[in-house]
């Protein structure tokens, strides 16, 4: 299943706190990365976070993935996870209509 992930700061986190976990949480997220695992990784350009998306089971597997980070094991990190589905209305572009029968 894809899972869109909205990692923002915990509040009354400051930037200058991550600096000691920061080479730590880059090892995990291109090991999460190299499994297929973490699929894209882009930080926002609005404000402070990043938007990941997942390829895993469900919601609870990618929270128990998402805590495994050490950002998110020193409490620095909330996430927003948000599962997708492809666009199954499409597929009715490509349906053919029901044979209608007409009664004579």
């Amino acid at each position: 299943m894809k899972i869109l992930v909205l990692m923002d700061l915990t509040p009354g986190t400051r930037p200058e706190d991550l600096g000691p976990y920061l080479r730590e949480e880059a090892a995990r997220a291109w090991e999460l990365y190299a499994a297929g695992i973490f699929r894209d990784m882009n930080f926002r350009t609005d404000r402070l976070g990043v938007v990941n998306t997942l390829e895993c089971a469900g919601v609870e597997e990618a929270r128990e993935i998402l805590n495994t980070l050490p950002l998110a094991k020193a409490g620095f990190l909330q996430f927003e996870i948000i599962p997708l589905s492809y666009p199954a209305f499409l597929e009715n572009l490509w349906v053919a209509p029901a044979e209608v029968s007409h009664a004579d």
